[in-house]
């Protein structure tokens, strides 16, 4: 296991490191994502890529909440790994395996219910209803493989390794490909041969991490009896995940909203959309990583007491983040139409989406600082405010701009893709006045942070 004292060492240095490994994590999952899509699209026909599109997109919901709620974990061991109090982070992750026991086997079961009323939900057509049924219900199965490798990769980034997270997702992504050829392209098993290799995938990546952790152990001594509830603990927990993950869920129904408004143009816009959305999300990626970077640094930097340092590495990932967002923003401006034709060749499609992502793109140099800032506010233990902040931007501006800007203009994109940027803009707005608030208050973030992790008897886990 390869752990990093991230409260020792060059800030830009020590952060560069943490974050590579969790970039590369991070678009292996992007490609893992895109493979059943890619295989079922050239064995099958419509209905089977509208299965496995339709049912990925409820899967990717599901998955992004498990990930907000696995950060209550990453924070409290990162915390506690930097105040060096190795019996609270042991008993931190016996809670939170515990805690995420339980909600493997609700959430599972609540999945399996209501797989067929969810496919209703979506609209699903006629003709993919069987698929995407077939494709939740299996992919339902594979929840708890889900939480249990995203519960063994927080605890891990918590102690400071963000390379063995790396390893697993590699293994999970070419194992599902390869599975994906056999099952959907030799044997014609369609989107449930698809869900099936997922599912396979997961289950081996999660093994891997059981397996991984048997044998190497952590730093410090951790027994069966520490995986027990302690109550004060799993509360901290659901408190510091529960507003990432409420975050994550809204953002994903924004999306749909947005989906839902550019259809109503036609065929040609809901097409340009689906292609901006698809290179967007892979021009967030080093944006993201850093930001997740930001936020394991400054929780074990908090636990330390070095509020300097924490400082500075909020300055070091918003340059670096930065250096990114720039690039492609201004690559964006001037030749569009090579970015938008990686995803069609469509004349008509390219040139609507290119106007998109003119607009669109600035908002990667927007997302620059207000990634990072909330990984800053997270890594300290205050989720509440990100949320906050990222709901009134999302659904007071981004959604209703989009709508407004659609009918300005019916036959363009152009201005509709100035609605994310514009919304970040608000978001950065308040996240600067509210730093400025907490400045003058004497870190008021900070006491609100150790009266959230006070214990029934009045003590705190962490200094």
């Amino acid at each position: 296991m390869k752990e990093l004292d991230l409260t020792q060492g060059s800030v830009p240095k020590v952060l560069l490191h943490f974050a590579v490994p969790f970039l590369l994590a991070n678009v292996l999952q992007a490609l893992y994502g895109g493979a059943d899509l890619f295989v079922v699209g050239r064995y099958d026909d419509a209905a089977s890529v509208a299965a496995v599109a339709i049912g990925s997109q409820v899967m990717q919901t599901v998955t992004g909440v498990i990930l907000g709620l696995t950060t209550g974990i990453t924070v409290l061991i990162g915390i506690a790994t930097g105040a060096k109090d190795d019996r609270k982070t042991a008993s931190i992750v016996g809670t939170g395996i515990w805690l995420f026991a339980v909600v493997a086997v609700v959430l599972t079961a609540l999945m399996v219910a209501l797989y067929g009323q969810i496919a209703v939900w979506m609209h699903t057509p006629a003709e993919a209803m069987r698929d995407t049924e077939a494709y939740l219900w299996i992919c339902s199965m594979g929840i708890p493989f889900i939480i249990g490798y995203n519960v063994v990769c927080g605890i891990l980034r918590g102690l400071g390794d963000s390379r063995t997270p790396l390893y697993f997702v590699a293994l999970a992504c070419v194992l599902n490909i390869v599975l994906d050829f056999i099952l959907v392209g030799a044997c014609g098993m369609r989107a449930a041969g698809a869900a099936a290799a997922t599912v396979t995938a997961q289950g081996a990546s999660f093994a891997t991490a059981l397996g991984f952790l048997y044998r190497k152990g952590f730093h410090f001594e951790f027994t069966r009896r520490d995986i027990r509830p302690v109550r004060a603990l799993c509360r901290r927990m659901v408190l510091l995940g529960a507003p990432i993950a409420l975050q994550d869920l809204l953002v994903n129904l924004s999306f749909l909203l947005i989906t839902v408004i550019v259809n109503g143009m036609g065929v040609v816009a809901s097409a340009a959309l689906g292609v901006v959305e698809k290179l967007i999300v892979f021009a967030m990626l080093p944006p993201m990583a850093i930001a997740s970077a930001v936020a394991a640094m400054t929780a074990q930097n908090y636990g330390a007491g070095l509020r300097g340092r924490m400082r500075s590495c909020l300055r070091s990932g918003i340059a670096m983040a930065l250096v990114f967002g720039v690039s492609v923003c201004v690559y964006s401006q001037f030749l569009p139409d090579t970015l938008t034709g990686i995803f069609t060749k469509d004349a008509a499609v390219m040139q609507m989406a290119s106007g998109y992502l003119r607009g669109y793109s600035i908002d990667c140099i927007m997302v620059s600082f207000v990634f990072c800032i909330n990984a800053y506010f997270s890594g300290q233990g205050n989720s509440v405010f990100p949320m906050v902040h990222s709901v009134i931007s999302t659904f007071l501006f981004r959604i209703p701009l989009s709508y407004a800007f659609s009918l300005a203009s019916s036959s363009s994109l152009f201005l509709m893709g100035f609605a994310p940027p514009l919304s970040t803009l608000v978001s950065l707005m308040i996240c600067i006045g509210y730093m400025r608030i907490q400045g003058k208050k004497g870190n008021y973030a900070g006491l609100c942070v150790r009266k959230l992790l006070k214990t029934d008897e009045g003590k705190t886990y962490f200094p």
